[in-house]
């Protein structure tokens, strides 16, 4: 059994030493050698040898004819292939001798197409390098002529198109080496021009400013004088669509100078055409740089530059000088920098495309819209006269319009001017005050005297005064008040005048202008004239004539406080029973001093009667009696008489209350007389001396013949006060 085994193992191992690449059968003869039957294997081994080898002879022997056979048709097939060589030889030889001209022609036409591909070649490499010679030809002549743009565009087109086909040559190298230096000086020269031209701009921004304040001015007077006319050519923006292609296209430049500082000539223009504020300014430097740094692709550095300059220069224009308060002109030259600047920024916005934006734009004038604000309420709050300060409205007013015009908000510079028109409002009334004291310090407290009709419709035509008993009478005649009146109320409406001047042209509605006159005018009743009017009631050395007539002329101006109602409705076309209107106060101004001119008038006659008591010298230790009135009783008494005289113009109850007052405080003082602490003893006789005295008091009444019979009565009235010191007595 061990040896069928083995048997088929040794059958194995040959199979595949038959089978496997001789460089594998390793393994396997060291597994036969490892083995007990390594003698077995090999005698196997051989036999399968010498089984090979009876094949091998087999199959020689099986093909040997065949062997023999082929053997014998290649000897026939050399001696074939001999013939075949010499005749190949021959015809060889023979093809030599008749090919020797034809290689020497073939060597020639190969030469000659050599020739004419390296002339094609040459050809097609001049016809590259050519126009490269030409374009930079053409840059040095753009260079020396300055032309910066075509110049950079010529490059461009160098760099890109003409010197990647010329190929690699020494001339291109120094080309390709000169373009960055070239593009430099291009770059640095068109900075140089921006530099330039934004430097004459700030320093031109006023006249700038000044032609469009002036080109707006003129729109405003076209269209108040032709508000249904179409106009032609007064836009202010006539050139707003033209942008820098227009300034620069193609290969050419702008048509204007390249050297031109940014400021125009037009010392040529008509003299009755006011320039539009673009023509002015040539701004071909701006776009030539945008354009240039745009090509270069730093149009970012390029507008962060421009735009940081700007800045600068916006700080600078809205620094006010410190004196700007003192002069219009000043005021002027403010306004005329800022819209100079606004304008050009203007104009870079619309006919650039993003050098400045919109918000970059509304951010400097939210800027200049609040520095100037705070100047002008500061400098504003430096002036007092009401007619730089109106200037200065209608300036500023002007201003606001000129920069509307260009799509500016303006709302806040209206808003700053109700501020500045309640200060206008402020320095009037200083102005009226000096005025209306002047008018009552020069006044002669008269009645006017009026010698002929055209005298007395003149007043009349000043101020608003009918009094059909007065016209019928003959000239010459009195008016009852002095010239005070006419003149206050001629002032009154001045005032108004001045205020309605200020309101024009704020965008306020009838009511609004209405109602700021009307307070306007309440503050000029009811503080200014009010205090002349006490001022010259309390002043010192006002006699009680004056005072009288103060009462009659306020009486006169307190009854054409709806004269003035309807002044006032009549400018400004708003009723007066209009809802909410403001009504005026100078009834109650007028009352109130009138009824502090009264009270002077008892305080002055209530003085005077002290000033005559206190040259009363009773002896009361006298025997008797002189038996008539005391020298400064009879003069007290003439002094009373002569004024009451005076109020026979006051009215009834003014008259009444004044006597009364009178007769009263002499009563009180002549019983303070008698009963003084210093009389300590009084004899008969000056007892009957002081009885005359006041007999005297109560007799003379009815010898005034002059005095009303209103002052009459209220004097008899007084009478019953005399006889309370004769009782006392």
């Amino acid at each position: 059994m061990a040896s069928v085994e083995t048997a088929a193992e040794h059958e194995r191992i040959l199979r595949e030493i038959e089978s496997t690449d001789t460089n594998c059968i390793g393994p396997t003869l060291r597994s036969v050698y490892d083995g007990q039957e390594h003698g077995l294997f090999m005698d196997k081994l051989e036999g399968r040898i010498r089984n090979h080898d009876r094949e091998i002879e087999k199959m020689c022997n099986h093909h040997f004819q065949g062997f023999v056979d082929s053997i014998t048709e290649l000897l026939k097939v050399r001696g074939e292939a001999q013939k075949l060589k010499s005749q190949v030889t021959e015809t060889n030889q023979r093809l030599q001798c008749d090919g020797k001209e034809l290689v020497v022609t073939m060597e020639e036409l190969k030469l000659c197409r050599l020739q004419q591909r390296n002339i094609a070649t040459s050809i097609d490499k001049l016809t590259h390098c050519l126009p490269v010679l030409e374009m930079y030809s053409r840059l040095q002549e753009q260079m020396r002529a300055k032309r910066y743009y075509p110049a950079l565009r010529t490059l461009e087109q160098l760099e890109q198109t003409c010197l990647p086909q010329a190929g690699q040559y020494r001339f291109c190298s120094i080309m390709a080496e000169n373009i960055p230096r070239l593009r430099t000086q291009i770059r640095d020269v068109s900075m140089s021009e921006l530099k330039d031209f934004l430097e004459s701009i700030r320093k031109h921004s006023e006249k700038i400013g000044e032609t469009a304040m002036k080109q707006a001015q003129l729109q405003r007077s076209l269209d108040s004088t032709l508000p249904h006319q179409q106009r032609v050519g007064s836009g202010r923006r006539a050139k707003k669509e033209v942008g820098p292609g227009t300034e620069l296209d193609g290969q050419g430049s702008s048509p204007l100078s390249e050297q031109d500082s940014g400021i125009l000539d037009v010392e040529d223009e008509e003299d009755d055409e006011v320039p539009g504020a673009q023509d002015l300014v040539d701004f071909s430097p701006v776009y030539r740089c945008l354009h240039i740094y745009t090509g270069l692709g730093a149009r970012d550095t390029f507008e962060s530059y421009y735009r940081k300059q700007r800045r600068k220069q916006a700080r600078l224009v809205l620094q006010p000088h410190s004196n700007m308060h003192e002069t219009l002109e000043g005021y002027r030259r403010y306004f005329n920098q800022i819209v100079g600047f606004f304008v050009v920024e203007d104009h870079v916005l619309h006919t650039t495309q993003g050098l400045v934006n919109r918000a970059y734009v509304e951010e400097l004038w939210e800027l200049a819209l609040s520095k100037t604000i705070a100047a002008l309420r500061t400098h504003s709050s430096y002036c007092t006269d009401p007619d730089l300060v109106l200037d200065l409205k209608n300036l500023i007013v002007l201003f606001a319009d000129t920069l509307q015009g260009y799509g500016f908000p303006v709302n806040q510079l209206f808003d700053m001017l109700l501020e500045i028109r309640d200060q206008y409002g402020e320095i009037l009334l200083k102005k009226w005050n000096l005025t209306f004291r002047q008018i009552l310090d020069q006044d002669n407290y008269s009645p006017i005297p009026v010698a002929t009709e055209e005298e007395y419709r003149c007043i009349t035509g000043q101020f608003p005064f009918q009094d059909p008993e007065l016209e019928k009478m003959p000239f010459p005649k009195k008016l009852p008040f002095s010239q005070f009146v006419p003149k206050v109320y001629s002032q009154l409406k001045e005032f108004i005048y001045a205020c309605l001047k200020f309101s024009e042209d704020l965008h306020l509605s009838s009511t609004e202008i209405d109602d700021m006159i009307r307070k306007s005018t309440n503050l000029l009743l009811t503080r200014t004239l009010s205090h002349c009017l006490h001022y010259a009631i309390k002043k010192k050395n006002v006699g009680l004539a004056e005072l009288v007539q103060i009462i009659i002329n306020t009486t006169h101006l307190e009854q054409s406080c709806q004269f003035l109602e309807g002044f006032i409705s009549n400018i400004t076309n708003v009723p007066p029973d209009t809802v909410n209107a403001t009504k005026l106060y100078g009834t109650s101004t007028f009352k109130d001093a009138r009824h502090a001119a009264e009270a002077e008038i008892y305080t002055n006659l209530n003085q005077k009667i002290d000033q005559f008591l206190q040259l009363a010298d009773y002896d009361w230790m006298a025997l008797q009696g002189s038996g008539q009135a005391s020298d400064y009783l009879s003069d007290l008494i003439a002094f009373l008489c002569s004024t009451f005289t005076v109020f026979t113009h006051l009215p009834g109850k003014v008259a009444q209350t004044a006597c009364m007052s009178a007769c009263k405080h002499l009563s009180t003082s002549l019983l303070q007389l008698l009963l003084e602490a210093d009389v300590r003893q009084v004899s008969m006789g000056a007892l009957q001396q002081f009885n005359v005295d006041v007999k005297e008091c109560e007799n003379p009444w009815s010898q005034c013949r002059i005095l009303t019979s209103s002052i009459q009565q209220c004097c008899c009235c007084g009478g019953e006060s005399w006889r309370n010191p004769a009782h006392t007595v």
